[in-house]
């Protein structure tokens, strides 16, 4: 063997050692999302760690298709920090503040990874579901009493997992079970167990959190999901095949539920639970006419009142992502997050049924998007670490489709220069 061969060689080992390393650091990163029983989180410090590393040794490279979304979550946060300036007493709002840019960050880190190679995709979303059900598995042993210190993993008798909130555990579990959904629409039926089996447990733990803006956000995206796959297709096998395993699905949900709901205690708070207003909602000061109040205030405060001032002032945070970005982040910042809001939206669905290999998680997370949005005028998605790797997802997506567009033009321009 020379010694060109073996130079060659051991760069090819060096390489593919590189590659692995990246893949794993950025699987384990994804896959800590799903343990937030504290902040700061590990998520937070290793993903910083990350960003921190990627920046150093200039391997991070921000598409120009994802500029629009670093300036418009830079932006957002400048609104944040005048909002300080209203506040007399701080308190902890520059760790918030902070936390915040930290999230902004962490949408165009994940955006840039992806646009760099699509098969990050497939990466992430297995680390996400891993964290899933793992985090699921210990909120349904934590519900039913099964494991040590049960009660860990459970908050006023609802699962939450390794979160501190329900109504943050069940929607984080949404993109995993939508795509686990995906698969089980799309896949050859000889994969079909596995697949069921990790939407079986995250669908259980999606029921067990009880959380009312999670059951909705998953039954939006499963009928969007469906619906999108049946009438992109023109095949009528497949077509029949959506319908067919739509109804398997839905009857073996049923009989899910109908088994679970024979214990008294998940009965019980099921019942209460499966109300579409709850005596915190429409009563006198109740959540929604504290969002008239905030708005009506908010009118009279472009410089915003400060991070977390309004649960100190109405007795309640705000749940309402719209109150929270005007109050919290003052106009400017409130006018950003709409304006990312509505592009995000409006530029993932001009690419949503193109057809590319990136084009099943692009999908699945543009649906989990909007029902994310949706979900924001009944609670507030802020912090959610889940919600800007969303943002991530569908930003790098939109750069890959920007990419793969300049890819085609400059072979056209090549191939007409050829034929001079």
């Amino acid at each position: 063997m020379t010694g060109a061969t073996l130079y060659v060689s051991h760069e090819t080992a060096n390489r593919a050692l590189t590659t692995r390393l990246v893949n794993t650091s950025i699987w384990l990163g994804v896959f800590l999302s799903g343990f937030v029983l504290f902040e700061p989180a590990p998520y937070e410090l290793f993903v910083a760690l990350l960003i921190g590393l990627w920046t150093i040794t200039g391997a991070l490279t921000i598409p120009r298709s994802v500029m629009f979304l670093l300036v418009t979550m830079i932006v957002f946060n400048i609104g944040g920090i005048i909002s300080i300036t209203q506040m007399e007493d701080w308190r902890n709002t520059p760790l918030y503040i902070a936390s915040s840019l930290f999230l902004a960050l962490s949408s165009v880190f994940f955006a840039s990874l992806i646009a760099e190679r699509h098969e990050r995709l497939a990466l992430i979303y297995n680390a996400w579901t891993a964290g899933a059900v793992l985090t699921s598995l210990f909120a349904i042993a934590g519900y039913f009493g099964v494991i040590p210190d049960s009660g860990s993993f459970t908050l006023y008798g609802r699962a939450k997992g390794f979160f501190e909130d329900p109504n943050v555990f069940a929607p984080y579990l949404a993109l995993p079970t939508l795509f686990s959904v995906y698969l089980l629409l799309t896949r050859p039926l000889r994969s079909l167990l596995p697949v069921s089996a990790v939407a079986a447990i995250l669908l259980l733990a999606t029921f067990l959190s009880f959380s009312r803006a999670a059951w909705g956000l998953l039954l939006l995206s499963c009928v969007i999901l469906v619906a999108a796959l049946f009438i992109n297709s023109r095949s009528g096998k497949f077509r029949m095949r959506i319908i067919v395993l739509s109804i398997f699905a839905l009857v073996g949900a049923a009989m899910v539920l109908a088994i679970v709901l024979q214990i008294d205690s998940v009965r019980s708070l099921f019942l209460d639970r499966a109300q579409l207003l709850q005596d915190y909602d429409a009563s006198r000061f109740g959540r929604f006419e504290r969002h008239l109040m905030g708005f009506m205030l908010a009118m009279q405060k472009p410089l915003g009142i400060g991070p977390l001032e309004f649960g100190y002032i109405f007795g309640e945070d705000t749940h309402n992502i719209w109150l929270k970005a005007v109050f919290d982040y003052s106009w400017l910042g409130f006018a950003a997050y709409m304006t990312m809001t509505m592009v995000t939206l409006a530029a993932g669905f001009r690419i949503l049924f193109r057809d590319r290999p990136w084009q099943p998680y692009l999908l699945c997370a543009y649906i989990v998007y909007l029902g994310h949005v949706a979900i924001g005028n009944v609670i507030d998605t802020d912090h959610w670490r889940h919600f800007y790797l969303l943002l991530g997802i569908i930003w790098g997506c939109i750069a890959l489709e920007a990419k793969y567009l300049r890819g085609g033009t400059a072979a056209r321009q090549e191939a007409a220069s050829r034929s001079r």
